[in-house]
């Protein structure tokens, strides 16, 4: 619980109005090794799944199992966590952060934005391999 604690204490207004645990879906493609995490449900991902293969390291983790997978996340990683409208998103960056996962980020302006630089245009620059 001290983890918890420790994490909920930084996200002073300053830190959430400077949007500090925010990253865009562009800042996280050009980390070294970027990795996006799907927080929604097996039913939502199997709607309209989002891998983007050739671009970045995918990771589909349902919050509701996060308790019981989290250590799937690789802890070198930049991690660009998302949902529809980035609350699941913010319960598994808070989860993270207090299991000790450094370099985790709620994906700036969740599943739509997501959805947005899926376009063939967009996705075309960071193709990799």
């Amino acid at each position: 619980m001290q983890a918890l604690d420790a994490v909920l204490e930084r996200m002073t207004l300053d830190f959430v109005g400077n949007g500090r645990h925010k990253m865009t879906i562009e800042k996280l493609l050009s980390a070294e090794e970027p990795v996006l995490l799907d927080v929604r449900t097996l039913p939502e991902t199997e709607t309209v799944t989002l891998a983007f293969r050739h671009q970045l390291t995918s990771l589909v983790i349902s919050l509701h199992e996060l308790p019981q997978r989290w250590r799937e996340v690789p802890q070198t990683a930049t991690v660009g966590i998302f949902c529809p409208h980035s609350v699941r998103a913010a319960i598994a960056y808070t989860y993270l952060r207090a299991q000790g996962v450094e370099s985790v980020f709620v994906l700036d302006g969740g599943y739509a934005a997501v959805c947005e630089w899926a376009r063939p245009g967009a996705v075309l620059p960071f193709l990799k391999g």
